[in-house]
């Protein structure tokens, strides 16, 4: 007994059969692609941002923008202008985070400031930047230190972040 073998495969259709089917198909009607409104921009960011990169050109550049988010990203670039310029990094620190190097720099700098000023720099270290340094603990203040050893540290730590 002879067997037959199975093939499954794809039957050509003659083009005649494809331009029937499709004058039969219904017809749709476009439908309407409704796009989600992108995210506002922080217009402040903007204006900072532009005043970093190209303080000249700021202004021009915010012309870019729309009509309404341009006159809101000037009116923020005026005020960060009239900052004064340690407001204005610290705003650029705080907006943007702090240095990729952070780590590392606060490791030079407790290798080379004296004993009692490391101490008072540990106490003004956020809680994931101890970790760089397993042997110290948190002391009290000294109460024999300088008044104003303790806005120093604060002072070289942000220096050394930012």
């Amino acid at each position: 007994m002879m067997q037959q073998a199975t093939r499954v495969g794809r039957a050509l259709r003659s083009p005649k059969k494809d331009a029937r089917a499709l004058a039969r198909a219904p017809r749709l009607e476009q439908a309407t692609v409704i796009r989600p409104r992108p995210p506002a921009l922080p217009l402040d960011r903007c204006a900072l941002v532009t005043w970093i990169l190209a303080r000249e050109r700021a202004e021009e550049l915010l012309e870019g923008l729309g009509t309404v988010a341009m006159k809101r990203a000037k009116a923020h670039l005026r005020h960060i202008v009239m900052l004064p310029s340690p407001r204005r990094q610290a705003k650029v620190a705080t907006e943007f985070g702090e240095r990729a190097d952070a780590g590392a720099r606060l490791k030079d700098l407790m290798a080379e400031v004296p004993e009692a000023l490391r101490k008072e720099i540990f106490r003004n270290l956020p809680p994931y930047h101890r970790s760089l340094f397993p042997g110290r603990r948190v002391e009290p203040s000294d109460p024999l230190a300088p008044p104003l050893l303790s806005a120093l540290a604060a002072r070289l730590v942000r220096e050394a972040t930012r």
